[in-house]
């Protein structure tokens, strides 16, 4: 089943189909699109590197009927966009038979015409639930399989409901705008082509393609939270505000992430007006200026500052500790937080590494 073979096993160009292809296309040129980051900004959030003529990107398969689509679509537009395409299947080893789940989509990937095709297999433990640690265990295969192939991206196929799913998680959380962006449509490392696409599209191509998609059977498992959110949180919000729900939640998922990046560039400019080194070495903001500011910018300022210094990501609880030394000042001393200490001293607030 090559994409360029006989003309018995090339599937007909439908809608799916052609959807799918289009968002791998406008993806792909997005990525090889970016401007180029800037070697000498020290300060600014990390941006991700646009994807170089010729490179290797390879698709993360695992034989579902999101990622086989992904795959098809893959195999078929990155040759014609220059590009080569392969794929890493990750086993879990989460249920019975997963080997044999892993060798099939590897399989498929080669049928479909993508090298190289490699088999990732983990261990899931550690922190964070199942869901988060056969996360954790599955980014790191990914890092790795980056590393043995030089690919530039791996692309996921996460689609516009999962996308969705997301947001609502991170609503009920209370986690804040960052996770209310939900998932990146590039990160530098992984590509997301399918955030536009529902998830019954990726079924559609497969069914249009002759693919047969594999059934996990724990995206039907309710111990799961997203599993819940997605078989009865979204359904009772459609029944109940009308259709158009996922789409609304990926629509404000796409504007914060507009909104972020429009408030990241604005404290940053602030930030290198109020940012100053002290006798001893340490990074000083002036309190003055950050009490003029109104409590998002301030409080954005104190997380990038923290972030491109010492490579700490504060939580919100920390960050309003920080800000109480600038709005709240009654003679406090010095907050010991992880990776830093801060204090105010001389109409300074100074940050210094945790020895």
């Amino acid at each position: 089943m090559h994409v360029n073979g006989s003309p018995e096993r090339r599937p007909r160009l439908t809608p799916p189909i052609a959807d799918a292809r289009r968002a791998v296309r406008d993806a792909l040129s997005a990525a090889a699109a970016l401007p180029a980051p800037d070697p000498h900004d020290d300060h600014g959030p990390r941006r991700p590197h646009p994807l170089a003529p010729g490179a290797l990107v390879l698709v993360g398969l695992s034989g579902g009927a999101d990622s086989l689509a992904l795959a098809a679509a893959t195999a078929f537009e990155a040759p014609r966009a220059g590009y080569r395409a392969g794929a890493v299947v990750v086993d879990h080893g989460l249920q019975e038979g997963s080997a044999a789940v892993a060798e099939r989509a590897a399989a498929q990937a080669r049928e479909l015409g993508l090298d190289p095709v490699l088999i990732e297999r983990v261990s899931v433990d550690g922190a964070g639930g199942p869901e988060g640690a056969a996360r954790s265990a599955r980014h790191a295969a990914f890092d790795r399989a980056r590393a043995a192939t030089g690919a530039e991206r791996i692309l996921l196929a996460h689609t516009l409901d999962d996308q969705a799913e997301t947001v609502l998680l991170g609503l009920a959380r209370g986690s804040g705008p960052g996770s209310l962006q939900g998932m990146l449509p590039d990160t530098g490392t992984l590509l997301r082509p399918f955030l536009g696409l529902r998830r019954q599209a990726t079924r559609a191509v497969c069914a249009d393609s002759g693919l047969e998609p594999w059934d996990d059977p724990h995206n039907d498992d309710p111990a799961f939270t997203r599993v819940r959110v997605r078989r009865e949180v979204l359904p009772v919000l459609e029944r109940e505000l009308g259709p158009g729900v996922a789409e609304a939640l990926a629509r404000t998922a796409e504007q914060l992430r507009e909104d972020d990046e429009a408030l990241d560039g604005l404290a940053l400019e602030w930030a290198l007006e109020l940012v100053s080194q002290t006798d001893d070495g340490a990074v000083a903001l002036d309190v003055r200026g950050l009490a003029a500011d109104p409590p998002a910018l301030r409080q954005r300022i104190i997380r990038l500052v923290v972030s491109a210094e010492f490579g700490v990501s504060l939580t919100r609880t920390h960050t309003l500790a920080v800000a109480e030394l600038i709005t709240d000042w009654h003679g406090q001393g010095p907050l010991s937080l992880p990776g830093i200490r801060v204090e105010r001293q001389n109409g300074l607030l100074t940050f210094h590494p945790n020895s």
